[in-house]
């Protein structure tokens, strides 16, 4: 005889949605038969609450069940007899014939909220393999900040990370060249570890790569800026640029522009899939202007302001 689906869940009639939510959480994780191992009656009491769920939880069978009792799903079940027939759960689906048996899927008690929330969000009546829910302790995400010089040429670093407890663990991570700030560097089996002893989950590093001054990064492109004399901007020359990799000699074209922009190939930063490819370098031309001049260079710029009629 069936019991009435809100006994089961021990809550009134005129609870709400919450509350039937709140006592299935509680009933379910405490017969579910993964903390049960072997225990057939928890194992039919896990099924009951499961199935009161699946009418009380969802509002347009609860009306069909508050209005008409058992007798509402008879049509669904097949002859009236939903003993023999596949119940389709929010927790998968079970075989209520002389099997008696149950799609089995895994998950530690750290991790009940959010497969409940995951469970509740997808709605009820679907079908899905909650074996994708398996032994592995769950993924840790970290942060860490490196310096700007490891992201251009890659490093080995060890790094100190404490736990939810203070306790300190020494990793030893590889910075590939490259990397930006906000990618993620995953050390495999560095995570939680499971509660079945199985395989640990993986340690996500989160970078943020530290600024340098005088270099700005856009993507894989440096931006940097120099200033040259008034005369060099006017007549061409060169002048010493500081890259990441170095100093280089950059041409100056005669009557170049306070903000022009000079490309220099394969200056800028690596790209972490490919590090022997690189970005460029654009350099920002600034003009210096002379804030005193002797009288023989004030007499002879007046003399070029004359002949070019400025």
């Amino acid at each position: 005889m069936k019991r009435d689906y809100y006994e089961v869940l021990g809550v009134p009639k005129n609870a709400d949605e919450k509350k039937i939510k709140q006592a299935y959480r509680k009933l379910a994780k405490q017969y579910h038969p993964d903390t049960n191992p072997g225990d057939k009656q928890a194992e039919r009491r896990f099924k009951e609450i499961s199935e009161a769920y699946d009418i009380l939880g969802d509002k347009e069978k609860r009306k069909l069940y508050d209005q008409y009792g058992f007798s509402a799903f008879d049509e669904s079940m097949g002859a009236g007899n939903r003993e023999q027939s596949t119940y389709r759960g929010s927790f998968g689906d079970f075989d209520f014939g002389s099997g008696d048996t149950y799609q089995e899927y895994y998950f530690s008690d750290d991790d009940m909220g959010d497969i409940f929330d995951n469970f509740f969000g997808r709605g009820f009546g679907s079908r899905t393999n909650y074996r994708s829910y398996d032994r592995k302790g769950r993924d840790v995400t970290a942060r860490i900040s490196v310096p700007f010089e490891d992201a251009v040429y890659g490093n080995e670093r060890v790094i100190q990370l404490k736990d939810s407890h203070g306790r300190t663990t020494s990793l030893k991570v590889r910075i590939p060249a490259g990397i930006d700030s906000g990618k993620k560097i995953r050390l495999k089996g560095k995570g939680e570890t499971s509660l079945y002893g199985d395989e640990a989950g993986d340690l996500l590093l989160e970078v943020t790569v530290e600024e340098k001054n005088g270099f700005e990064r856009k993507g894989n492109d440096i931006y940097t800026s120099i200033q040259i004399p008034y005369t060099t901007a006017v007549l061409g020359g060169e002048t010493i640029v500081q890259t990441l990799y170095g100093k280089v000699n950059c041409k100056i074209q005669a009557g170049t522009q306070s903000g022009t922009k000079i490309r220099l190939r394969g200056k800028g930063m690596p790209l972490m899939e490919r590090p022997t490819v690189k970005g460029d370098q654009y350099v920002i031309v600034q003009i210096q202007v002379p804030r005193y001049l002797t009288p023989k260079a004030r007499m002879k710029l007046k003399e070029y302001q004359q002949a070019v009629g400025a």
